[in-house]
C-alpha cells in the first residue's frame, strides 16, 4: 500500500511538473511573438461635453508620432512605452486624461477626454483665456472659438494671488451655474469684475445692470432675480429700473431709472416671455420626476429712488411664502440650439 501510494504521488508531481513546463513553454512563445509583433493600426477616440473639439484628431496623432519617433502604425509594440505616451498626450492643456492599450489584434487604442471650458475671461489688459470646469487656465484655440459667458476685468497677473484665486473659483462657480441653467445661458450676456472682486451681469434682454456679489450661494441669487423678473414682468416693465441687486440674502434691491419709459418695448416683453414659458416648462417636466421638493421663499423686494446712494441697504422684510414651482438646485441640461448665445464680446462699462 505504501509503494502505490508513493507512485501516485510520483505521478502527480510528474503531471503538474509537464503542466507547468507547458505554461512557460507557452508563455515565453507569446513574449517572443508579441515582441517581434507589430502594431498594426491605431484609433484615436476624443471624448468631450462641447460641440467643439479642440484637441483634434490630427493633433493628437502628431503627439502619437513623436512620442513613438515615427509613425505609430508598424512600430513593434514592444517598443511603444504606453505611459509615457499617456504623459505626452496630458501635456496638452485640453487633454484632461488619455488612456492607451493594445488589443489582442496588436491595433492600439487611444481614448483622450478633453477638458470642458465653461467660461472666458478677459483681463485688465484685454488678453483672454478660458477656464474649464475645474478652474484650470486654458489657452485660446488658432483654430476654434468657444460660446461661452464673458467675464471681465479679471487682474492681469502672471502670478495669481490668493485673493485671485478665490475670485477664479468664484467664476467657476458662477460660469457652472449659467452653463447648466438654459434661462441664464439664455440671459446671460456677460458678466463685469468690479475692482472689489464682485460680479455685475450685464443681461441679454433689458437694459439694466444685475448686482450679484461674489460667487457665494449663487443659485440663491439667480432665484431670487427670477422671482423679481417674473413679478416686475407683468407690472412695471424692465426698462424702470436701472440697476437690480441681488447680492443681499433674501432680498432683492431695485434702483429705479425715470428718464425710462414706463412701459418696455413689445418685442423686450415677449423675448423674455417665451424664455420664462420654456424655463416653467422644463420646471414642470423636472417637477413631475422630484415630487417632494421643498417650497421656496419669495424675497422682499426694495425698490430705491434714482437718486439714492449707489449701494442702497436693504430693508429688511418677510416677503409672503408661496410655492415656487422653479428651483435652480438641480438646473436642466442645456438643449443645444434653442437660446440665443452671445456671440460678440462686449467692453467693460465704465462708471
Amino acid at each position: 500500500m505504501k509503494g502505490k501510494s508513493t507512485i501516485r504521488k510520483i505521478l502527480f508531481i510528474s503531471v503538474w511538473v509537464l503542466i507547468g513546463a507547458g505554461m512557460v513553454t507557452l508563455l515565453a512563445a507569446a513574449m517572443r511573438r508579441q515582441h517581434n509583433d507589430r502594431c498594426k493600426d491605431f484609433e484615436v477616440v476624443i471624448a468631450g461635453k462641447q460641440d467643439v473639439i479642440f484637441a483634434d484628431l490630427s493633433e493628437v496623432t502628431g503627439m502619437l508620432k513623436k512620442a513613438a519617433k515615427g509613425d505609430v502604425k508598424g512600430q513593434l509594440i514592444a517598443s511603444l512605452n504606453l505611459r509615457n505616451m499617456e504623459a505626452l498626450l496630458e501635456k496638452n492643456a485640453w487633454i484632461r486624461t488619455a488612456v492607451l492599450y493594445i488589443d489582442n489584434k496588436n491595433v492600439l487604442h487611444v481614448k483622450v477626454q478633453e477638458r470642458e471650458p465653461v467660461a472666458r475671461v478677459f483681463t485688465n489688459s484685454g488678453s483672454s483665456f478660458y477656464i474649464d470646469s475645474t478652474g484650470a487656465r486654458l489657452p485660446l484655440s488658432d483654430k476654434l472659438t468657444a460660446r461661452l459667458t464673458v467675464f471681465t476685468g479679471f487682474p492681469d497677473r502672471s502670478k495669481l494671488t490668493a485673493k485671485d484665486s478665490v475670485l477664479l473659483n468664484d467664476v467657476r462657480t458662477t460660469a457652472l451655474f449659467i452653463w447648466n441653467d438654459p434661462f441664464w445661458k439664455a440671459q446671460v450676456a456677460q458678466l463685469d469684475i468690479t475692482d472689489d472682486g464682485k460680479f455685475e451681469m450685464i443681461p441679454l434682454v433689458g437694459d439694466h445692470v444685475v448686482r450679484l456679489g461674489n460667487g457665494e450661494d449663487i443659485a440663491a441669487k439667480f432665484h431670487r432675480l427670477y422671482v423679481f423678473y417674473s413679478t416686475v414682468l407683468n407690472q412695471a416693465g424692465f426698462e424702470k429700473y436701472k440697476v437690480i441687486d441681488v447680492q443681499y440674502k433674501g432680498q432683492v434691491v431695485g434702483v429705479k431709472d425715470r428718464a425710462k419709459a414706463a412701459v418696455d418695448s413689445v418685442q423686450v416683453r415677449r423675448n423674455i416671455e417665451q424664455m420664462l414659458q420654456q424655463a416653467a416648462r422644463q420646471d414642470d417636466e423636472n417637477a413631475k420626476l422630484t415630487t417632494d421638493a421643498p417650497a421656496v421663499q419669495t424675497p422682499a423686494v426694495t425698490i430705491a429712488a434714482p437718486d439714492a446712494d449707489n449701494d442702497p441697504k436693504p430693508v429688511k422684510q418677510d416677503g409672503p411664502k408661496k410655492p415656487a414651482a422653479r428651483t435652480t438646485a438641480n438646473p436642466p441640461k442645456p438643449a443645444g440650439g434653442q437660446h440665443r448665445v452671445p456671440r460678440a464680446v462686449m467692453p467693460k462699462r465704465n462708471g
